[in-house]
């Protein structure tokens, strides 16, 4: 569902999610949903990455799941179900680096981040990280020379990075995970069609506990 621009290994789309985990598949399936294309790339990775002076170098942190693991596998089989018969893009390759763009301020389409992979660079409106610690998060805002105050994440929001499963010491349960990948996928919809209306989970989505 993405475009290919005339620059090899450059592909645009509206989002990129970091992580296919549990939080990246509920984020794309919900997008999904409402019409909205994005690419899930699995996780951050700074091995072999050499970052251009005005980017920021993605680390991965893991975090343990608070929720039982039969649960958790349930929400994820639906999900990975949903994916597979969406045709949802979900790629192996990793993150390495996050560089934010200049956008056209007479255009709302113009895209604000390039996510470099080692296969190429994904230009996308929006980015929903998933797998960052809030420290790890703060640092990352501060090297683009962005104020943070109490609320991280509405200052993320504001510059279109999105937390979905992001825990500063305990790990949201399957539930609260699914909770904020409904509000993070309702926020981008509202963005890029402001004038749409929700639409009903149907299928197996449907199926999932809120």
């Amino acid at each position: 569902m993405s475009n290919m621009p005339g620059n090899a290994g450059t592909e645009q789309t509206t989002t990129v999610i970091i992580g296919t985990g549990l939080s990246g598949l509920a984020v794309a399936a919900e997008l999904r949903r409402r019409g909205i294309d994005s690419i899930v790339v699995d996780g951050l990775d700074t091995s072999g990455a050499t970052p251009p002076a005005v980017t920021t170098s993605l680390q991965r942190i893991d975090t343990a799941d608070s929720a039982t693991l039969q649960e958790r596998n349930e929400i994820l089989r639906h999900l990975r179900n949903y994916a597979a018969s969406h045709d949802v893009d979900i790629r192996s390759t990793r993150a390495v680096q996050l560089t934010q763009v200049d956008g056209n301020p007479e255009s709302t389409a113009s895209p604000q981040w390039e996510v470099h992979t080692p296969t190429g660079v994904l230009v996308a409106d929006h980015i929903v990280l998933t797998r960052c610690a809030q420290s790890q998060l703060r640092r990352m805002i501060n090297d683009f020379g962005i104020a943070v105050g109490r609320n991280l994440a509405a200052a993320m929001r504001a510059i279109g990075i999105y937390l979905v499963g992001v825990g500063e010491l305990i790990t949201p349960s399957p539930k609260e995970v699914l909770r904020q990948a409904k509000t993070v996928g309702q926020a981008i919809s509202a963005k890029v069609n402001p004038d749409s209306t929700a639409f009903p989970a149907t299928g197996s989505l449907a199926m999932l506990p809120c």
